[in-house]
Order: structure tokens, then C-alpha cells, then sequence
């Protein structure tokens, strides 16, 4: 299984929680999850990724080295958002997604209506 990792934005608080009610009400996308953090470090993404191998059954070391691998690959972009978040405040949070490339390219098709 191949994985994928991305930050996608930064969110109020109260945003993110409401776009997580929503997804629980209707059927969840196979193998997709969006996670915040307040601080954009490894650590504190690392730790937000923590239970999610859990939930799905995947391997928490590939997940793990495919947000190491992100977060050393990816050096204009984690600044970006951090510099985003800083400037956003504190009453938002960085969004991240982490998902079964299959899931999330299966996730774009039915959004482009390919399926």
C-alpha cells in the first residue's frame, strides 16, 4: 500500500471541527483523513498521524516515513504554511491529509465525476 501526505491549508478551529461532524454523517471516504495541528513541526504532525495506521490497519512505519519523507522533501512548502498559520492566528489550525493514494485518486475521479 502506497501512501500520501500533504498540508492542504490553514482553518479556523471551529471550521475544522465542524467539516469532521459533517464527514462522520455521511458514508466516509475509504482510507482518507484530514488532521490539524496548532504548530507546523514534524513532531506535532507526527503526533496528530499517531492513531490513524490504528484505525485503518496500515503500516504505522510507512505512514510515519511518508510524512518524514514529505517533511524533508518539501522545505518551501511547510514554510509557507507555517509563515500562513503564524499569520492566521491563534484560533486556527494547519490542516493536513493523509491518505491511501488509491483512496484519494478514486476520492478525485468521484469529485470530477469520472466515476
Amino acid at each position: 500500500m502506497k501512501f500520501t501526505f500533504d498540508l492542504v491549508g490553514v482553518s479556523p478551529v471551529w471550521q475544522f471541527f465542524h467539516h469532521q461532524q459533517q464527514s462522520l454523517q455521511k458514508p466516509q471516504p475509504q482510507a482518507i483523513e484530514y488532521l490539524s495541528t496548532h504548530k507546523c513541526t514534524l513532531d506535532a504532525l507526527l503526533e496528530c498521524v499517531e492513531p490513524v495506521p490504528i484505525k485503518w490497519g496500515w503500516n504505522t512505519e510507512q505512514v510515519i516515513d511518508t510524512v518524514v519523507q514529505f517533511w524533508l522533501n518539501n522545505s518551501e512548502t511547510i514554510n509557507y504554511w507555517k509563515v500562513r498559520l503564524i499569520d492566521a492566528g491563534n484560533d486556527n489550525i494547519l490542516v493536513a491529509r493523509l491518505a491511501d493514494i488509491t483512496a484519494l485518486q478514486a476520492e478525485f475521479e468521484f469529485l470530477l465525476g469520472k466515476n
